[in-house]
């Protein structure tokens, strides 16, 4: 744990990064007199105070960005180049990013930092694609193409586990389509990316990238400003819902990346030793707060002793702590509702005959701190199995028959992604593709990237980001057709 000397360095730290922060508006930084505390979750105590955009500046800004849009959708070199100087400007600002990204999420100082290097390679990712135009016919009597168009303003809403990289690829896909944006980050954790609006405010022209910081009353007035063409969020299943019904009259459109419950099975011929430190960490890092991070765990009756052993060897070299000290390797749960969502489903599990292998309870220290926590004894029909933990607790179950399981897999609303672990890859493969789910994924758990589509089915959302068809989701198709003669 820091001392209080540390924590006042660090503090003190983060501070001068702050001076002057504001809202990007129109291509300046805006202070404003409203403001809300941002809390450090490794310490439970305020970290900062972080402007807070009105409705008033709310619609500045899309007025701003639908100007700027007719300028910046004719212009693709500039655009690509402007990605380009994103991403250099990210990767130079690294360390100091990081250092605020780490300490209100409370990720680890060397992950806080990846996420912006991270965040930079999606930038250059984008800047590196083209907006492809498919000839579907060409001959002596007529010229049909598809070509991509802007879809217009998109309102960008980012959530609090990864909000950089997640705000990065929001913008970067937008920027490369030819949109204009409205990005807000989460109240929990703003501060980054009010930061980034820094860095962005002189590579694009006036009102083609904004960033406001707030609560949910300006989140809603985003998905049904009457500016707004698409709405880019990604969050709960429930705040998903309501960004729909929000858009509806509009028909706004809408890319959705909701929660997840997915499920890891794994074969009788998997192989332990190999497997073990994969599985663990498809499900705990960055504390289990990632949308696609294991959150039920299968294992073959006649191997399931032994990876609960693994897991439990790994889980117990875990190093929770604050993200400034060496050696950390996990941080908290980021925000103090997370903590205590986390903390009432291990007790429900607990009381309905879990049995917590390793972890169980908080930490018996300031801030959201839960450790590695592995239960095993309960079952479907338990909240930790059946609902969406996102945190460092997981349910380890044993399983004889596949198809029985498959279909367990499969019985949640949620359908983000799953994942199969087996020597065999055939067989991996062909179970993959049974599992209904946007991702399914064989010895690995997740795949994301900025070039790889990503998404959910069922009520895990709707559309993908990343790849071709994730720039495909900030476009609208038009079909051109000509006639000769």
């Amino acid at each position: 744990m820091s001392s209080t000397a540390e924590i006042t360095d660090v503090t003190q730290r983060i501070q001068d990064q702050l001076i002057g922060i504001g809202h990007l508006v129109n291509g300046e930084i805006l202070p404003t007199e409203e403001s809300f505390d941002v809390v450090a979750p490794w310490t439970g105590e305020v970290l900062a105070s972080c402007p807070e955009a009105s409705l008033e500046l709310l619609d500045r800004a899309m007025s701003a960005a639908r100007r700027a849009l007719p300028a910046w959708a004719a212009d693709i070199d500039r655009r690509k180049e402007a990605l380009l100087t994103l991403a250099e400007r990210l990767d130079a600002q690294a360390e100091t990013l990081g250092l605020v990204n780490s300490a209100e999420t409370g990720k680890p100082a060397f992950i806080g930092a990846g996420e912006i290097k991270g965040a930079a390679a999606h930038a250059r990712w984008y800047a590196m694609q083209d907006l492809p135009v498919d000839t579907l016919a060409d001959n002596e009597t007529e010229l049909v193409q598809l070509v991509r168009e802007p879809v217009g303003v998109v309102a960008a809403i980012v959530p609090w586990n990864g909000p950089i990289i997640m705000l990065i690829n929001k913008i970067a896909a937008a920027m490369l389509a030819g949109d204009t944006v409205v990005a807000k980050p989460s109240p929990f954790t703003p501060l980054a990316s009010l930061l980034v609006g820094n860095l962005i405010k002189d590579i694009v022209p006036a009102g083609v990238v904004n960033i406001l910081a707030g609560g949910d009353e300006l989140g809603k007035a985003m998905t049904a400003h009457p500016e707004t063409n698409l709405v880019a969020f990604t969050g709960s299943v429930e705040a998903g819902r309501s960004i729909m019904a929000a858009g509806a009259p509009t028909l706004k459109r809408m890319l959705l990346e909701l929660g997840g419950n997915d499920a890891a099975i794994v074969l009788p011929d998997a192989n332990v030793e190999e497997i073990a430190p994969k599985l663990y960490r498809g499900a705990f890092a960055l504390g289990g707060q990632i949308c696609a991070a294991i959150k039920r765990l299968y294992v073959h009756e006649s191997i399931f002793d032994q990876v609960v052993a693994a897991l439990a060897e790994l889980a117990n070299q875990a190093q929770p702590g604050d993200p400034f000290v060496d050696g950390t390797t996990m941080g908290p749960s980021t925000t103090k509702p997370q903590f205590e969502r986390v903390k009432g489903l291990i007790e429900d599990a607990l009381a309905n005959g879990g049995t917590a292998v390793t972890g169980g309870a908080p930490l018996d220290r300031p801030g959201y701190f839960i450790p590695p926590t592995i239960i095993t004894g309960i079952g479907k029909g338990v909240a930790l199995v059946d609902e969406e933990q996102f945190g460092p607790a997981l349910p380890v179950m044993p399983y004889s028959d596949i198809d029985a399981v498959i279909e367990e897999a499969n019985s949640t609303e949620l359908g983000l992604g799953g994942s199969i672990w087996t020597s065999d890859i055939q067989e991996g493969l062909k179970l993959a593709r049974r599992l209904r789910s946007g991702g399914a994924w064989v010895n690995r758990h997740p795949h994301v990237g900025a070039e790889v589509p990503f998404g959910g089915m069922k009520q895990s959302g709707m559309g993908r980001e990343g790849g071709a068809v994730g720039i495909e989701a900030f476009c609208e198709l038009k079909t051109i057709s000509v006639a000769f003669g």
